[in-house]
């Protein structure tokens, strides 16, 4: 957890706003690809990608 909040204080002092978006897209499509993986819906999952 220390590393998201060094992330979170780095976007707070150095004013990038922009990565905040790339962020959670990024930690979106990885839990989308770790709770998908292993499911049942694995394969409409991977019809997206």
């Amino acid at each position: 957890m220390s590393f998201l909040k060094d992330l979170w204080l780095f976007l707070m002092q150095r004013k990038k706003w922009w990565l905040a978006p790339v962020i959670l897209v990024l930690l979106i499509l990885g839990a989308i690809l770790i709770f998908g993986g292993g499911s049942a819906l694995a394969p409409f999952i991977y019809t997206l990608f």
